[in-house]
């Protein structure tokens, strides 16, 4: 029987702080990300130039390098066992190796036809999940038949792996405020109609629901740049609970399925530095990473998409 490949659709992210500032020129090189028209390339390369001292100093205390590629293969390679030898799974980044065509030249060369293509933004974004996915099209179209899982935002398997680590972490610490913490988007982008902010909702509504939580509210981090990005932001989120006399916030990475800077440098490092320094307990909930619910959610998943579903 012919095999089916999967292709995990991720960002990717710099494996060696040497590696920083290319990434940080791919990245910007995508007018998905940045739109500078025919000022795509110059512009792309001054603002990585800018950023990229400041970039990496961060990935310096975390490393000095993304774990995003250990993990997304990790991820692969778990669910490459979980589903077994029909399937065969590569891992595919935007702006970093190993990047999405050569993992299907590797399909191609294994005289693979039928392609599940598994976006790992479990939101819907333009900014992300299209910018990924048009990659893939670009080389697999008139090579392959695919599909492609772009959205699975309030997939119940993906639901329960997320509440199994709220709940561990509750089990272990006690009660205290959820804070879901998402990856923000710019306002312009959220104004033309990006579905990003209404599918976090369901992400978390999903999991409220679920869980019968009381004390809780959604916030948005990593913002850069002079433009308006969708609120509130983290910071002011983590301000607004001392407010009201909280004084332990369990902080959830609700849009990231993986560690990466997002969480071991701005949440570990930035906002548990600030939440102390003005009397708050800040827990992070682990990411899904290779939790064995997570990889059943990828898995079933696949399998849904097969049977002609997702």
């Amino acid at each position: 029987m012919d095999k089916t490949g999967v292709i995990l659709l991720n960002m990717g992210g710099p494996d060696s702080i040497e590696a920083v500032k290319p990434f940080l020129q791919n990245l910007f090189n995508d007018p998905y990300i940045a739109n500078f028209g025919l000022m795509q390339k110059p512009l792309a390369w001054l603002i990585s130039t800018l950023r990229s001292s400041k970039v990496i100093s961060a990935y310096k205390l975390i490393g000095g390098k993304s774990p995003l590629k250990i993990i997304t293969l990790s991820q692969a390679f778990a669910l490459q066992k979980s589903l077994g030898e029909e399937f065969y799974v590569k891992v595919g980044m935007n702006y970093s190796y190993p990047c999405i065509e050569e993992s299907l030249k590797e399909f191609e060369n294994k005289k693979i036809r039928q392609v599940i293509a598994l976006s790992l933004y479990p939101q819907f974004c333009q900014a992300t999940t299209a910018s990924a996915i048009n990659r893939f099209k670009k080389f697999a179209d008139g090579r392959f038949d695919y599909k492609i899982i772009s959205s699975w935002c309030d997939y119940p398997l993906f639901i329960e792996a997320w509440i199994e680590k709220i709940q561990d972490v509750i089990n272990k610490a006690g009660e205290g405020f959820i804070l879901f913490s998402a990856h923000g988007i710019p306002l312009s982008l959220h104004k033309k109609g990006d579905p990003y902010v209404s599918e976090i909702n369901r992400t978390v509504n999903s999991i409220v629901k679920a869980m019968k939580l009381k004390e809780w509210s959604i916030c948005y981090q990593s913002r850069t740049g002079p433009v308006k990005w969708v609120e509130p932001s983290t910071e002011k989120a983590i301000q607004e609970v001392v407010k009201k006399g909280i004084k332990k916030v369990f902080i959830v990475p609700i849009s990231f399925v993986s560690d990466h800077i997002e969480t071991l440098y701005e949440i570990d490092i930035v906002y548990k530095n600030m939440a102390e320094k003005i009397g708050l307990q800040l827990i992070r909930v682990p990411s899904l990473n290779t939790s064995h619910r997570f990889i059943e959610a990828l898995k079933s998943l696949v399998l849904d998409s097969v049977k002609g579903g997702k």
